[in-house]
This record gives structure tokens, C-alpha cells and sequence, in this order.
């Protein structure tokens, strides 16, 4: 039996593509659902964009055919919007037909009464709660789904014989055989008879070999790493060959602490990048800031309070003194006045090209696949662009741990040259922040 599959509107405002991403069967959108689009696509976020998207694609589709009876697409499968529901034929549910939300789902409801297998789709849980309540098969829109659960981790462990520790500590590299590393992974060798026996290596694709890490020992103006993961995490920020890194963990784990460190050293002492560009999408991507008291950069203030706190950390250590004396600042303050580094809400990053810059998206779980996909686009000639974030903490109400644009880009993204990644588990704030982490 032909499947249909009803849509609701969140899917198309998290991504209007979903209107073409069920093969040969018939995609359903409920009248309600454009009324809902029609509302949206005012909206200068990403909602707002997605829904005027989704609604030039339903524009160019009226023009090959009746969307009241069904237009077929390329990709074999049909899109019709039903004008004709009798909702009196679903008055057994306690459901009512005075908010839109209920409407879409006894659409649903009745075409699955008159014996076709329907599957409703909602980005939104408690609408899926509600469909399966009433008897309905319900789904989430899973296309740019990840398993976090086998997510890339960024390293691994070997098992090796002695000799080929030996061989790495005294040729500082170690040529292999195998072929199922990807570029920029750490992999920590350790000895299969003697336990202490251990080598951590990065392992370079164009060469096939594993090579010492160079940048993990270096202090970012006081910051030192404090574990394993750390340095890794340091490894990749310093090396400018890797332009585009991910950090994921829980609070606590030194990501956005590290990230930012090393962005001051790049900028500030070695003069690499030409700014530190930070971001949080704590407003969501594209929101205006303007319901904020004050200024832009008072009403940036107000949400990158974290981001302070870190930087006023950092600068406040041992090499704070050396940062000084090359920029001639004296104060975060100043460093920020005088643009070294520029705190920007991510709405205004659209349709920019930034060259030469270290960015910092940090809570970058809270940005969906195409929003992450925006901002990594805006990177220029000589940017480097570092994305932060926990997948178990999101505000979003159509994201997840396996839904986010975070871990998308973690999962597309390895095997590049480019990129570098590293799930952090360790956490190192304190025993306090580490016992709730775990517990609460």
C-alpha cells in the first residue's frame, strides 16, 4: 500500500527540503499548514527563511499541476493539499477542530479512517504524543539524523607491540599500514604488554603515518591542559592547518575555556587571525536583538556573560603580561574596543564573507544543520571557524542530541583534511560542577 505521509509545519520551517525527501509516496500538507507558513514568512529568522523556501517550492509546483488533487515530482513521489476535510468525521476524538495544530492532525487522523496507511511527521513531541494517542503512526523527520551514541570521538585506542612505540619515540613518526584512520584523529598507541608503556599520536592522512603532537604543551596565557583530551583539543586549535574544529561536552570539560585561549594567542600574540569573532546562539539564529535594552553591543552583553567570564579568566593569567605588552591593552574592555575581538549575533553574519578571522560559535547545539551550515559558509580566505556545544543541553524545541546541527556537522565532516574533532568527558571546573554533571 502507498504510504502518505502527512507533514506538519515545523518540519518544513526546520527544513524545507522535507518536501521532497520521501521517495515515490504522496506527501500530505494540510491546508493549515500554509496558513502557518503564510504566518512565518515574515519572520526575518530562519524560520522565516525556511518558510518562504518551502513556500517558492510549493509556488513552482503549482505550476505543473492542481496541488488541491496532487502535483508529481521528479523524485517520483506526489504533494497534494486537501481543501475538502470533514472534520465532523473525526468527532469520536477528544480532539478539537479550533486550533491549528488539531486540524493537521485529524487531516491525518481521517485519511487513515478511510484505510490508507498514513504516517504523521512532527518536528514538535507533544504533537507527536497526541497522534499517537488518537491511534496515529507518528514520526520524527529523521534525514539529518545522528546517533550520538556512535558518534565520532576524535581519538581512539591502539594496542601495539613494544617496538612500534619505540620506533615512534625515535623516529618522531610512525609510517603504518592501515587505512581506516581519518585525517586529524589522535590515536593513542599502548603497549599490549606492558600497560604504562603509551604514545599519543595525530594521525596525518597524506602521509599515512602518525606524527607527535607539537602544539599540545604550549601555554595560552596561563591556560595549560589538564588531561589527555585537552591536549588534543589544544592540537587541533593551534594547528592552522585545521580550519574547521569541533569541541563537544558537557559543562565543564575546558571547550569553550580552551577554544578561546587559543583564539587570543592566534590573534593576539601570534598575530595569525586578524580578530577573535565570538558567537552564541542564545537568541536563535536570525532572532532580532532588538527587544534587548541598550545598544548592539549592550544587548550582546547580556547573553555572552559566559563567554566574560571565560576571557577575564584567561587574561587574568600568567602571560597575561606578554599579551599586554604586544597589543598595548591593557583591559578586555579595551580589546574589544578596539575590535580585537568583536562579540556578534549570528543574524548578522548572513551574506558576509570573513576573511582572516578565529571564530568561536560557542552552544553551537542550539543551531540546526542549515544554520551551522550558514555560518560555516561565511568563513573566508585564512578563517578558522571553532564550533562548542553540549548535545545533551538544548534549548531548542525541535532539536535533540541526535538532531542538532552540531553533531551533523561532526558526522558529515569527518574524514576531511581540514577538520579536526574532539568529544571531551573529562571534566576539570571542579568536583562540585564534576558530581553534577553525572548525578543531577
Amino acid at each position: 500500500m502507498e504510504k502518505i505521509f502527512v507533514l506538519d509545519t515545523n518540519v518544513l520551517l526546520h527544513n524545507p527540503n522535507a518536501l521532497f525527501s520521501f521517495e515515490d509516496n504522496i506527501v500530505v500538507l494540510p491546508i493549515e499548514v500554509i496558513e502557518e507558513l503564510d504566518e512565518f514568512k515574515k519572520d526575518s529568522d530562519e524560520k522565516g527563511r525556511n518558510a518562504r523556501v518551502a513556500i517558492r517550492a510549493l509556488d513552482h509546483l503549482r505550476g505543473k499541476g492542481n496541488l488541491g488533487h496532487g502535483v508529481k515530482l521528479e523524485e517520483g513521489g506526489v504533494i497534494v493539499i486537501p481543501t475538502r476535510i470533514d472534520f465532523d468525521k473525526a468527532s469520536a476524538l477528544s480532539l478539537w477542530p479550533d486550533t491549528k495544530d488539531n486540524k493537521i492532525l485529524m487531516t491525518a487522523y481521517i485519511m487513515q479512517q478511510e484505510g490508507k496507511d498514513v504516517i504523521f511527521v512532527s518536528k514538535d513531541i507533544n504533537s507527536r504524543v497526541k497522534a499517537d494517542a488518537i491511534g496515529l503512526k507518528a514520526m520524527d523527520f529523521e534525514k539529518q539524523k545522528v546517533d550520538l551514541n556512535t558518534l565520532y570521538t576524535g581519538w581512539r585506542e591502539v594496542l601495539v607491540e613494544d617496538e612500534k612505540i619505540d620506533e615512534f619515540y625515535s623516529n618522531n613518526i610512525l609510517n603504518i599500514e592501515r587505512n581506516d584512520f581519518f585525517p586529524n584523529e589522535f590515536i593513542f598507541l599502548k603497549s599490549a604488554t606492558v600497560s604504562k608503556k603509551t604514545a599519543l599520536t595525530r594521525y596525518k592522512k597524506e602521509m599515512n603515518a602518525l606524527m607527535p603532537l607539537i602544539y599540545s604543551q604550549i601555554s595560552l596565557g596561563g591556560v595549560k591542559p589538564r588531561n589527555k583530551e585537552q591536549a588534543m583539543v589544544q592540537e587541533l586549535l593551534l594547528n592552522n592547518d585545521v580550519t574547521l574544529v569541533t569541541l563537544v561536552g558537557r559543562a565543564g570539560t575546558g571547550k569553550t575555556l580552551l577554544a578561546l585561549a587559543a583564539g587570543l594567542k592566534k590573534v593576539v600574540d601570534d598575530k595569525t587571525y586578524t580578530r577573535l569573532l565570538i558567537s552564541r546562539p542564545v537568541i536563535p539564529l536570525g532572532r532580532d536583538i532588538g527587544y534587548l535594552p541598550g545598544t548592539k553591543e549592550e544587548k550582546l552583553e547580556n547573553w555572552m556573560g559566559p563567554i566574560f567570564d571565560n576571557l577575564e579568566f584567561i587574561l587574568s593569567g600568567a602571560n597575561v603580561k606578554k599579551m599586554q605588552r604586544r597589543t598595548s591593552e591593557k583591559s578586555l574592555n579595551n580589546l574589544v574596543e578596539s575590535g580585537v575581538i568583536q562579540l556578534e549575533a549570528l543574524t548578522y553574519m548572513r551574506g558576509r564573507s570573513i576573511p582572516n578571522q578565529f571564530i568561536i560559535i560557542d552552544e553551537a547545539q542550539n543551531l540546526t544543520p542549515h544554520e551551522i551550515k550558514t555560518v560555516i559558509s561565511r568563513a573566508g580566505e585564512g578563517t578558522k571557524v571553532v564550533l562548542t556545544g553540549d548535545p545533551y543541553q538544548i534549548d531548542s524545541p525541535y532539536l535533540d542530541a541526535n538532531s542538532n546541527g552540531l553533531t551533523y556537522c561532526v558526522d558529515r565532516m569527518k574524514g576531511q583534511a581540514t577538520f579536526g574533532h574532539m568529544t571531551l568527558t573529562k571534566n576539570e571546573r571542579s568536583t562540585l560542577a564534576s558530581l553534577a554533571a553525572d548525578i543531577l
